[in-house]
């Protein structure tokens, strides 16, 4: 099984033309003058909490179209914001779990096929090691800078933007000082969260490398 730094398992074919260097994604209406009169008296939108918001239901909406069991974690206190449950496939363990700590950002810091994002040391150290009863993955979701095109409804599809993106940390140490400093991880672009990519994560090897499995 290959590292986590270099995308873990299972690889898929990364999309775009490559670029590398920090993104933003689209100009807020606002500063064209064509927001729509609600947003006026629509607090807090399009802010760092709203984006959090965003994020979180992203990975529920694809979760939920996998056909996967999805809880929230009510109480922000072991760094898990989503537990995914499966049912399993035939030969397997029943009923397997894993966990995920959502984050989310409009201005993604891309180097080629990675994707450089800080965490806080006290956030790392809940997805690193592996002292842990399951499987947990830092899940990035890459959202539009302008909160207007977060979503586009049509009669055919709701069409959510931008991506998702997934990494294990179990393969590394923990940091030694969790009350101060960030540690930057190297999400693989290779590592598009899909209905099938969210399926493959329940794969016993995530499992194996913990020291509770």
């Amino acid at each position: 099984m290959t590292g986590s730094r270099t995308g873990g398992i299972p690889h898929q074919p990364s999309s775009g033309n490559g670029h590398t260097g920090k993104h933003t994604y689209g100009v807020p209406l606002s500063r064209l003058g064509n927001a729509p009169g609600w947003a006026n008296g629509s607090t807090g939108f399009g802010d760092n909490s709203h984006r959090g918001v965003y994020g979180e239901e992203f990975i529920r909406m694809l979760a939920t179209a996998a056909n996967l069991d999805v809880t929230r974690k009510e109480r922000d206190r072991v760094g898990v914001d989503w537990q995914l449950g499966y049912a399993g496939r035939k030969g397997t363990r029943r009923f397997p779990a894993i966990e995920a700590q959502v984050k989310c950002t409009s201005s993604p810091d891309i180097h080629g096929e990675h994707i450089h994002y800080p965490l806080k040391a006290k956030n790392y150290n809940l997805l690193a090691g592996p002292d842990y009863d399951l499987p947990r993955f830092l899940f990035l979701v890459l959202a539009p800078a302008d909160a207007f095109t977060w979503a586009h409804a049509t009669r055919d599809r709701l069409l959510l933007a931008h991506a998702a993106y997934w990494m294990c940390l179990h393969d590394q140490d923990l940091l030694e000082n969790e009350r101060t400093g960030t540690r930057t991880v190297h999400v693989p672009r290779a590592n598009l969260l899909t209905v099938d990519s969210l399926h493959d994560l329940f794969a016993e090897d995530y499992r194996n490398m913990l020291v509770a499995s």
